[in-house]
């Protein structure tokens, strides 16, 4: 009876720690037809498919924009630790409003983290994101006078998803302005969550590790040469991150920063730049095993 009561109890822990490690990721992705050239079964689903042979402590759903509540119910949003979406043609359809009240809140109270993919850039959660970053970055950076005196914050939208001209002001921008030594007022101009320019040939890129013993890094060689891939090049018009984990490098001499972290509030985000629909670069290893250190590393914080 002993034996019997020790085994239930060793095994009963066994379970609940099981449980307790398990990361619950959300996948999303837009559906859009040119998903087709490179993947049987649309984007989202790739992922998740390999997401969930890949790795026994992470169980994965897959939803997309065509479903109900355009792929984000509360049910499946409660249930997730981590958000990985994917979008690209399709973005104006998710509102600020509906990015705020279904997705930001949670990412800013830390009960969801999020992963946004190539093109996600200017998705609207991640815009979103990006200007709740900048506004915290901009507190901390013009604090109240020692009497305790407010400054003056005037925050300015891009006028709409526009490509930024090489010789733009890189956004998030500040012009702060004092009187003595006092700063009062200070205009903001949020980030435009683009780069001047692209190329969506599919020639190769080397993506290389710059920090090595990241959790997200973990298990890859020092760079890894992407295939087929689009190209970005910067400047990338985001918050300063807290963490840049790959950059990424063509042999035409483009650079990109394709791997950044971000605290906002008490949630995470990650940004991984590699990828396009009509480039199966969803079905490298390589790209899986960052995607699926990503989910540990997010879901376990």
């Amino acid at each position: 009876m002993k034996t019997f009561l020790l085994i239930f109890i060793m095994t009963a822990a066994h379970l609940s720690v099981s449980q307790a490690q398990t990361i619950r990721v959300l996948v999303w992705d837009e559906q859009q037809e040119q998903q087709a050239a490179a993947y049987e079964n649309f984007i989202g689903n790739e992922i998740a498919a390999r997401l969930d042979a890949a790795s026994d402590d992470i169980e994965v759903r897959s939803v997309n924009q065509n479903g109900p509540e355009q792929g984000l119910t509360e049910e499946d949003l409660d249930w997730a630790d981590v958000m990985i979406w994917w979008g690209h043609v399709r973005q104006a359809e998710i509102t600020p409003e509906l990015a705020q009240k279904k997705l930001i809140r949670r990412l800013k109270s830390g009960g969801l983290d999020m992963i946004f993919l190539h093109s996600a850039h200017w998705s609207t959660p991640f815009m979103e994101a990006m200007n709740e970053r900048t506004v915290s970055d901009a507190h901390r950076k013009y604090p109240a006078s020692q009497v305790g005196k407010a400054v003056e914050f005037e925050f300015i939208r891009p006028p709409g998803r526009m490509v930024p001209t090489r010789d733009s002001l890189v956004t998030p921008a500040y012009l702060a302005l004092k009187r003595g030594n006092q700063v009062e007022r200070v205009r903001v101009d949020l980030p435009n969550c683009c780069f001047p320019a692209y190329r969506p040939d599919g020639a190769p890129s080397t993506l290389n590790v710059m920090l090595s013993e990241h959790p997200i890094a973990k298990g890859l060689p020092k760079s890894v040469s992407m295939r087929s891939t689009e190209m970005y090049n910067e400047p990338f018009h985001v918050p300063e991150p807290d963490e840049l984990i790959f950059e990424e490098t063509w042999e035409t001499g483009e650079r990109f920063r394709s791997g950044m972290l971000w605290k906002v509030g008490e949630g995470t985000v990650f940004y991984f730049r590699p990828g396009h629909e009509t480039f199966p670069v969803y079905k490298q290893p390589e790209v899986i095993r960052i995607l699926e250190n990503a989910c540990r590393a997010l879901g376990e914080n």
